[in-house]
């Protein structure tokens, strides 16, 4: 199974600017061992189940519950049995299509 996971989060009380907040979560992400990627509207999260991926959000909170008294957060599922490596092979079918196109 293949779960993408796509979200934003971070806290609202912290003022314009909550890049060091955002670094916290990548830094715990990047120490859970998943396969992710930074984009700059969110983070996009690979795992092999539905519990890992809620991991990485369950985490993510708790990142940022210590020292925040409001957290905004979106997610998004992609959710697959039978593949996997999809955060790349997904974009290689769209370039693959792209290249043969054009």
């Amino acid at each position: 199974m293949s779960v993408l996971l796509e979200f934003a989060m971070f806290p609202t009380d912290k003022g314009e600017s909550v890049s060091d907040y955002v670094a916290k979560i990548i830094a715990f992400i990047d120490k859970s061992g998943v396969n992710y990627q930074l984009t700059p509207m969110g983070t996009i999260v690979e795992t092999e189940t539905f519990e890992e991926a809620l991991f990485i959000i369950k985490g993510a909170y708790e990142v940022l519950a210590t020292d925040s008294n409001r957290i905004y957060s979106s997610l998004k599922f992609d959710i697959r049995k039978g593949k996997s490596n999809r955060m790349q092979s997904k974009m290689k079918s769209i370039e693959d299509k792209l290249n043969k196109k054009f």
